[in-house]
């Protein structure tokens, strides 16, 4: 490794932001350029994104990181990519795009998702994955295609997700990282493809467009030059695949540091809910839901619940309130109802009132997969009011949280947060007391381009391996544990029950809901 070359930069693709982010070889952030990507929502359920446009924009957050730090180009010692998980990107001849991707938004599959949930093989695939069906997965869409418009499949030579899209584009290789491999369309067990897991799909026939696999932490592939080009950087320099975004964020806030019972959540638009277990040791739940995904060290694989939607559900709630202000004159800015919500907790009774935080219109995947769950707000008086209601927005947060990890087994140790809500002191209160367990915050603050970036520093021989990384890049970074209030923790008890049991209460009236609409 070149001595000159001290800067290893990650590029974490999300939904709605790219961001390339600089690190020294020993973890600390150097800077970071973000570009707002889009996407388009449809009547139909529809979630798109351009691949032409996904990649302009990474190639235009990594020059604008070169614009921050001096030098960036003759000093990067290795890229690596992650991005946002699930999805479908097909791409063509000449490596050009097939059609738009079909983005874990989409909710178009649910159909095909209740008739391979209904089908004879699904045991066996969940069995295999480790991952419950939903409809933001590659191999629920592709399924759906090929019953739909299967045009789109013959269209297409390849299959990949976000950040395989990028990689394909910095290097010029059709390739996919073991976690979404396995947990889409293999075994998480060898962290290879399936034959009965495409079988139970119905998709052995479309098997070549599944691309190679490849472990970042091994193996690299070299800069092109037209890509050295578009991002001011050097061709040749080094690129690494990184795993999907979920576990790099968690393995960049603390998923994995050596200690056992500890678990990491990420509060953002959705909430992500992992422990860091051996693949021995995984609990397959009766219900069939969850994912199971490998992280880059021999043998450790995350078990995944995640909910649909978190922080949406506080910025509908804002976003209500604000609309409502708006009527009569000045509307607040979301910076500024944000800043008052420690000001209507305080007013507020916890336990008082149950909300199911199912807001988003593609319903639910964690800890049960309904497509057609929907939020509840439960147990309103005359005398409750808007800091009730938030309140209960919060802690329904908590009580998914709690949920997820329950569909795991036993609750964490001690549980490490990331995503922006991580820094609400409130919220912080309600996971620890709905969980019963401390809360230790990650300073990290880009931890996803941060995981994947451990993952080149690997692969380029900065670490002999991925725990002697996380020994300086992520465990010298977590704050001191926060502990559970002892006088919430029985008030959550009781609402965590009332809590689950009204949830699946509800689930005839979200059918009859649906079927009133005739969806």
């Amino acid at each position: 490794m070149n001595a000159q070359r001290d800067i290893i930069i990650g590029i974490d693709a999300g939904t709605s932001v790219i961001k390339a982010v600089a690190f020294d070889l020993r973890g600390t952030q150097l800077g970071t350029s973000a570009v707002r990507n889009a996407y388009t929502m449809g009547a139909d359920g529809s979630a798109t994104q351009s691949l032409d446009r996904t990649w302009a924009d990474c190639a235009e957050a990594l020059r604008g990181l070169g614009d921050r730090i001096d030098g960036l180009a003759a000093r990067c010692a290795a890229v690596a990519v992650t991005g946002q998980g699930d999805g479908t990107w097909l791409v063509g001849a000449g490596n050009r795009p097939a059609s738009d991707a079909w983005l874990w938004l989409d909710a178009r599959a649910a159909p095909t998702v209740q008739r391979l949930a209904d089908g004879p093989m699904n045991r066996a695939r969940f069995e295999a994955t480790g991952t419950g069906l939903n409809t933001c997965q590659m191999g629920s869409q592709m399924a759906h295609m090929e019953a739909h418009v299967p045009d789109l499949l013959d269209r297409a030579e390849v299959a990949l997700h976000c950040k395989d899209w990028l990689y394909l584009n910095l290097t010029g290789v059709r390739a996919t990282d073991p976690s979404e491999a396995s947990f889409t369309f293999g075994d998480f067990r060898n962290r290879d493809y399936s034959d009965t897991v495409i079988e139970a799909l119905g998709l052995s026939h479309r098997r070549s467009l599944l691309p190679p696999i490849l472990e970042g932490t091994q193996v690299t592939h070299p800069l092109t030059p037209d890509a050295a080009a578009q991002t001011g950087l050097l061709a040749g320099t080094p690129v690494s695949l990184g795993y999907v975004d979920m576990v790099m964020t968690a393995l960049g806030a603390g998923v994995h540091t050596g200690d056992a019972g500890a678990a990491c959540s990420t509060i953002g638009s959705t909430g992500v809910h992992m422990r860091a277990v051996r693949a021995t040791d995984v609990h397959l739940n009766a219900e069939g839901t969850g994912y199971v995904i490998c992280l880059p060290v021999p043998d450790l694989v995350t078990q995944v619940q995640t909910n649909m939607a978190a922080t949406l559900n506080i910025d509908w709630a804002l976003d209500m309130a604000a609309d409502l202000v708006a009527e009569f004159g000045h509307r607040p800015s979301h910076a500024d109802m944000v800043a008052r919500i420690d000001q209507w907790m305080a007013q507020s009774k916890p336990g008082a009132l149950v909300y199911h935080p199912y807001i988003s219109e593609a319903g639910e995947r964690g800890p049960f997969v309904r497509a057609d769950a929907r939020a509840s707000l439960i147990g309103l008086n005359s005398t409750h009011r808007f800091a009730d209601i938030l309140r209960a927005v919060i802690e329904g947060l908590g009580m998914a949280a709690r949920d997820c990890y329950a569909a795991m087994g036993d609750m964490p140790n001690e549980l490490r947060l990331t995503g922006g809500a991580a820094r609400s002191p409130a919220l912080r209160r309600v996971l620890a007391a709905a969980l019963n367990t401390p809360v230790r915050v990650s300073a990290r603050e880009e931890a996803g381009a941060a995981g994947c970036a451990m993952m080149a520093a690997v692969a380029i021989g900065a670490y002999p391996d991925m725990d002697a990384c996380i020994a300086e890049w992520t465990t010298p970074l977590l704050g001191q544990a926060e502990s559970p209030d002892p006088g919430l923790v029985p008030t959550y008890d009781d609402l965590f029950t009332a809590y689950r049991d009204a949830r699946q209460a509800l689930a005839p009236t979200w059918a009859t809901l649906r079927a009133a609409k005739g969806a």
